[in-house]
């Protein structure tokens, strides 16, 4: 078996205690399997789920050639025929659901609405408002329109045995409206993704529970369970677990066992009481412990089993995110979203990263990768600039509820000046 260590070594800048951003973003999406369970759900039930198969075409859409606005359908060999104004007898009309079946002679039209289907042979539409109609007669100039307009082909949206969606789609509200228009009740989904996730610390408190001197409320599960929650991720809350490491081991091969994925936040630094990072070594698999970035320096990222060693029992993916607030949510953004996805059996996108001219001078050191929290907004010229919002503190939790995007800072990059220019990465769409 190989293990995680031997793999990651081979990468290039690997350094567990300070592993560049990028190394370790390749080392753990080379990991994350994708789940292989399907589940057919009904389409009302499908919103956000990843799509396991293909959805295929079983029809033509639209099924048949049908006019895109309202008008009078004709010939189009009309025009040609005569002058430079058309005149057409108007032999009845077709309204959406509701076909015109009789001829239509070369002389002739018929009224349509938007979405009716063209009567055989006519293959354009005038629009209604460039028409002079005089009872039963239509004339228009032969300029006003080209043959072959306004008409919507059997097929133009999506051909029969096409792929309407590919397998891997995170499913969107216009996804499941192009479904259902295929007239497909039932979708293939892949199972929810199962993530158990705790915190650990003897001075942290849960909700409802009074505070004694030196402790604090645990927010991060609370974070990490809105975060996993937005990914349509199954969360399973295990609380908090104290520094002791007889509760850390047997939380942890409890969490192997029910989950796919693991998550916790605090104990992977270096004091004494960081116990997270030693457990591991003995029934784990440990690619890394430390990243060049900040803040989330300390993150561990490899495998846990239920059993009493490595191999033994059910295994899961470890992510051991630092303790502090604004420290779990970069750290989940930059390195464990993806995972997340790929192993939902999603297409992971890259999410987009916008130039900004900073407003301020940035302080930062070269030698590993920032994310500073900021405010961007266009000027007056329709250009994106950014703020900082103030302390940059991994502790200041505030920050990331005043921001709206990163402030990507790259590893090789040093201090910032006011007007240079800097990648952001905005909130919207991210979290």
């Amino acid at each position: 078996m190989t293990t995680l260590n031997e793999f990651s070594s081979c990468v290039t800048q690997y350094d567990p205690q300070a592993l560049p951003v990028t190394a370790a973003q390749a080392i753990v999406r080379e990991w994350a399997t994708p789940v292989t369970a399907i589940e057919h759900v009904p389409l009302h039930e499908a919103l956000d789920r990843v799509l396991a198969q293909d959805i295929v075409s079983p029809c033509n859409v639209p099924a048949h050639d049908n006019s895109a606005m309202d008008g009078y359908a004709f010939q189009g060999a009309a025009l040609g025929a005569q002058g430079g104004t058309v005149e057409l007898s108007v032999a009845g009309k077709a309204l959406a659901g509701h076909p015109f079946n009789g001829p239509v002679g070369l002389s002739a039209c018929v009224r349509v609405m938007t979405g009716a289907s063209l009567p055989q042979g006519c293959d354009t539409v005038v629009p209604q408002e460039l028409v002079t109609r005089v009872g039963e007669t239509i004339r228009f100039g032969t300029n006003e329109v080209r043959a072959g307009a306004n008409r919507r082909l059997a097929g133009e949206d999506l051909a029969r045995g096409s792929a309407a969606l590919r397998a891997g789609r995170i499913l969107r509200p216009s996804d499941l409206g192009l479904i259902a228009s295929l007239g497909i009740a039932e979708v293939p989904v892949r199972r929810r993704l199962r993530v158990a996730f705790f915190s650990t610390g003897d001075e942290l408190r849960s909700l409802g529970e009074s505070l004694d001197p030196g402790c604090v409320y645990d927010s991060n599960r609370h974070t990490l369970f809105a975060m996993l929650r937005r990914l349509n991720i199954d969360p399973l809350d295990l609380g908090v677990v104290r520094d002791h490491p007889e509760a850390l081991e047997k939380a942890l091969r409890n969490a192997a066992a029910s989950a796919d994925v693991v998550l916790t936040s605090g104990g992977v630094s270096v004091g004494e009481a960081d116990l997270t990072k030693q457990l591991l070594q003995t029934f784990g698999d440990v690619a890394f412990w430390s990243l060049a970035m900040r803040p989330g320096r300390p993150l561990a990222f490899g495998r846990v089993w239920s059993g009493e060693r490595p191999g033994v029992g059910l295994p899961a993916l470890f992510f051991g995110l630092p303790g502090n607030p604004v420290a779990v949510m970069v750290t989940f953004y930059q390195i464990v979203r993806e995972a997340l996805l790929v192993m939902s059996g999603a297409t992971a996108q890259p999410v987009p990263l916008i130039q900004a001219t900073s407003s301020e001078p940035i302080r930062k050191r070269a030698g590993r990768t920032e994310y500073q929290r900021g405010v961007a907004r266009r000027n007056a010229r329709g250009q994106w600039q950014v703020t900082p919002t103030g302390s940059q503190s991994s502790g200041v939790l505030s920050s990331m509820s005043e921001a709206n995007c990163f402030i990507v800072l790259a590893h090789e990059r040093s201090d910032v000046s006011v007007g240079e220019s800097v990648d952001i990465m905005l909130f919207d769409g991210l979290i």
